[in-house]
């Protein structure tokens, strides 16, 4: 009894003190608070009270300086029966649902290829992800280039008449310059995302499938789309929120010409801010940072207890 008395105060000497907890967690040390008053105070002076005055003066008509007056619901009510508002939302989310759709379709079909056995497919992956590390605007200028003189020139070479003059200046055809060059740039992280996915896949499964007489496409329809489809959601939702801000591409091609025919939400937003439509703008930014809440909570919602991440 001595004996087993002694072997337990040793123990209890040498026992590491356990962290006083509350409610079952543990307590943390309160000086590690202070590492997030700077944050905070950046965050609260940078985005939060900006944010504040913007949406109380979204209720006036200031025009961004000086005097205003209160106006209560006018700005907000104005924005349903302007035809230029109606026409900036209807070309994001139009280009918004196509550039995620195309997105998600090469993205997948890409990150297929690269997770096959084909030799160079490191070096091929390091290559397709090359496109989301340049700016926007310095892609848009580019390809703003090609598509005002190399792409006109070569269809004067081909002969299609189509494309023997600059699409940036056709009002119906500009949008898909910038679907296309929008697609271009974020194919790379939609890409890494589905690659994760795929080689989250056991092998074994594979095999299987091969065994009972499975064929690629049949693999590829019934493993790995359904077993990838919680990262398609992902990529759904992230890209359509994404796209749906879109700025510095459609100011780099086409600036939202010809005439309004490929101006953003964003883009109308910004130029009413300079434009003396201060408040009014003001009122269309908070309708869409409500929208972009909806989809963040909708984003949250899809992938908590995923597998993806």
């Amino acid at each position: 009894m001595a004996t087993a008395a002694a072997t337990r105060a040793r123990r209890s000497d040498v026992a590491p003190p356990r962290p006083q907890t509350t409610k079952g967690r543990p307590r943390v040390n309160r000086t590690l608070y202070l590492f997030l008053v700077p944050a905070l105070v950046l965050f609260t002076l940078s985005i939060t009270l900006p944010a504040i005055m913007g949406i109380t003066l979204s209720f006036t008509d200031s025009v961004g300086f000086g005097e205003f007056q209160f106006t209560g619901l006018t700005n907000y009510l104005a924005l349903f029966s302007d035809p230029a508002i109606r026409s900036s939302y209807a070309f994001t989310v139009g280009f918004a649902l196509v550039t995620v759709l195309l997105v998600n379709v090469l993205a997948f079909l890409l990150a297929v290829g690269l997770t096959a056995k084909i030799r160079a497919k490191i070096a091929l992956r390091a290559v397709f992800v090359l496109p989301m590390v340049i700016s926007g605007i310095v892609i848009a200028y580019v390809f703003n280039f090609l598509f005002s003189n190399s792409v006109p020139q070569l269809g004067q070479a081909i002969g299609v008449t189509a494309l023997e003059q600059s699409l940036l200046a056709n009002p119906d055809l500009a949008w898909v310059t910038i679907v296309i060059v929008t697609a271009w740039q974020a194919i790379p992280s939609a890409l890494l995302i589905y690659i994760a996915g795929i080689l989250s896949i056991p092998g074994e499964v594979y095999e299987a499938a091969a065994m009972d007489g499975a064929t690629p496409m049949r693999r590829l329809l019934s493993i790995t789309l359904p077993l990838v489809a919680g990262y398609v959601v992902i990529n759904m939702v992230i890209g359509f929120k994404n796209f749906l801000n879109a700025y510095d591409i459609i100011v780099g091609l086409t600036n939202g010409g010809p005439g309004t025919a490929t101006r953003s939400v964003a883009m109308t937003i910004f130029t009413g801010f300079t434009g003396g439509d201060y408040a009014y703008q003001m009122a269309n930014a908070t309708i869409f940072f409500l929208i972009a809440v909806v989809l963040a909570v909708v984003q949250l919602r899809l992938t908590r207890g995923r597998n993806a991440f």
